[in-house]
């Protein structure tokens, strides 16, 4: 297939276009590279799927051109903003996609308490963008990120895909929602196949630095304290981001169908080709023994301060994976400690330290 992936400068992007890239698909990613979190990480993404050849020439990268990687001629790259509805309308005239799986998004639950605009420009008007994109050349197979946090208020456990998520507590979380609204309604006028992923705090080598796998790994390495929100009572279905590109995968690769049969009191499905998964562990972790793994892993004791629970987070996470697995047959299933020294072991060579946790060259 010929698929769009955005976001691939992003966490989940960048591996997903690789993972399309090695069983022969060809993808065109999408990112606008923006300075929410540090760009060199972004960078080095795009450096190793080939589109640029160092760190360097990152901030070279052109705005509205389709560049090809020097590694496999399969895979296109354009910086784009999606909100950018005149170029991305091009894009889809031109490139003549066979599926469309959108992984960029203004990220963050905290950040949008500050910067709300963000959110509505990215999340719903760049959605917007793509779904009446595809809309007008073809697209039939569409698939997008949602979010754990559409879940919001609700507090039963093992979180379902036929739950409430009506009482979002951020506007991210609020997005997301109305992009599987948008989506449906897509869906119901237009027939596209629809499907949204509700990803469990992803985590693993490549991931981004405002989350704490990565912020709580490199103030142990700089010896400062880290912060524990909720007194360290939070729980966290953490999903390791090979088992998230698998399902991720396994969902392009089964569009959603209709329900002729629907009962309406299903809200992941209905009459129209629409879907909602849960992608998650089902395996939620205390906050206190995620630290534990890192501090294990790194051999040290990392100090800590403890803190009230943060506007906009929620105590606990757990995903209700049934459906996941009944329809295409995958449940992820990586220990935490097994995809946590994966990732210490990435940022230690990223970031320039020997496997002893000591600066190299200072």
């Amino acid at each position: 297939m010929k698929i769009l992936v955005t976001g691939t400068a992003g966490f989940i992007g960048s591996h997903l276009a690789i993972k399309l890239l090695e069983r022969g698909d060809e993808v065109v990613g999408l990112d606008n590279i923006n300075d929410y979190y540090d760009q060199n990480v972004k960078y080095g993404r795009l450096q190793r799927g080939g589109i640029i050849d160092s760190l360097e020439l990152g901030e070279d990268i052109p705005y509205g051109k389709l560049l090809t990687s020097k590694k496999n001629n399969n895979y296109k790259f354009i910086k784009l903003n999606l909100e950018d509805k005149e170029k991305v309308t091009k894009l889809f005239e031109d490139e003549k996609f066979d599926a469309v799986c959108n992984l960029a998004a203004q990220a963050g639950v905290r950040y949008s308490l500050t910067n709300p605009d963000s959110y509505i420009q990215s999340n719903i008007v760049g959605f917007l963008n793509l779904l009446e994109a595809s809309r007008h050349n073809n697209v039939k197979n569409f698939s997008y990120a949602s979010s754990s946090s559409v879940y919001g208020l609700n507090e039963e456990l093992p979180f379902s895909t036929n739950h409430n998520v009506d009482h979002p507590i951020s506007l991210y979380a609020a997005s997301k929602k109305s992009n599987e609204l948008m989506a449906h309604t897509y869906s119901h006028l237009y027939g596209i196949s629809t499907t949204g992923l509700r990803f469990f705090t992803v985590y693993g080598p490549w991931g981004r630095p405002d989350m704490a796998l990565f912020l709580f790994t490199k103030a142990a390495l700089e010896n400062r304290k880290i912060d524990v929100f909720n007194n360290g009572e939070m729980l966290r279905d953490f999903t390791y981001i090979d088992d998230i590109v698998e399902g991720v995968i396994r969902v392009i690769d089964n569009p959603a169908k209709s329900n002729e049969t629907w009962d309406k009191k299903e809200a992941s499905i209905s009459s129209a080709p629409y879907k909602v998964y849960n992608i998650g562990n089902n395996n939620p972790v205390k906050l206190m023994d995620f630290i534990e793994a890192i501090e294990n892993k790194l051999g040290k004791t990392i100090e800590k301060n403890m803190m009230p629970i943060q506007a906009g987070d929620v105590p606990a996470t757990f995903a209700d994976v049934n459906d996941l697995v009944q329809d295409l047959g995958y449940k992820p299933a990586t220990p935490i400690q097994e995809g946590i020294d994966n990732f210490v072991d990435w940022y230690l060579e990223f970031f320039g330290y020997d496997k002893k946790g000591n600066k190299i060259n200072g």
